[in-house]
């Protein structure tokens, strides 16, 4: 079995690389993971995890500068309905629309959009009197699971902490897409998902413990 990382540019993957590399040591599961830039690596995977970093429309241009990578995506992902995973803005991506410095298409993949984090004035004020505000939502934050049967989340319940780095949420158009939230001044998503396809607004291979248990109840997912 082997999983791909795309690698499109958006930021350095070896964090990921060896947090999938060590969930297939600890779990007993047999596979390669491979971080690629090459749309014909990504048609040979058995399962697929974008990455992201940064602003939703420089990620999208991006991945849509590799040659053949979106129509080999489609393929793998929607045609063949392989196991798929974005992590971050890999999982904004995910969406219908972005609104982050201007409107852009998503995927459509999971209907919603993602917009940005109300940036809520904390009361507290900076040495200069101006007020302090929050954003972006970053640390270790607690997840509420709002779907304790799906594969994904086996092991994993409400009150664990997860690390997470964003100033933009995914809003999806269903609560049936919404496995998981977390709260900063009101509920945001955590992990989104339907079919083959989930995404964690948060960083797996930075959280841990309960990282490492997401990424091998993804390994061993067979939607």
């Amino acid at each position: 079995m082997k999983t791909v990382i795309i690698d499109y540019g958006s930021g350095n993957l070896r964090s990921a690389e060896k947090a999938f590399e060590r969930a297939y040591r600890d779990s007993g599961s047999k596979g390669s993971v491979e971080v690629t830039s090459e749309a014909e690596v990504v048609r040979t995977a058995d399962k697929i995890v974008l990455p992201g970093v940064g602003a939703f429309d420089d990620c999208r241009a991006g991945l849509m500068a590799v040659p053949g990578m979106m129509e080999a995506l489609n393929d793998v992902v929607i045609r063949r309905q392989l196991p798929f995973l974005g992590i971050c803005v890999g999982m904004q991506l995910l969406a219908s629309h972005g609104f982050e410095h201007g409107q852009h298409d998503g995927f459509d993949w999971v209907p919603g959009e993602v917009r940005a984090i109300p940036n809520v004035v904390t009361g507290a004020t900076t040495k200069g009197g101006l007020p302090v505000r929050r954003i972006p939502h970053m640390g270790w934050n607690e997840l509420h699971v709002a779907a304790p049967d799906h594969p994904l989340l086996a092991g994993i319940e409400s009150g664990v902490h997860a690390y997470f780095v964003h100033s933009y949420q995914f809003k999806p158009e269903t609560d049936d897409a919404l496995f998981a939230t977390t709260d900063f001044d009101g509920p945001i998503a955590a992990i989104i998902g339907r079919d083959n396809i989930v995404g964690t607004q948060f960083h797996p291979e930075k959280s841990q413990a309960i990282g490492l248990r997401l990424i091998a109840n993804f390994l061993n997912w067979r939607p």
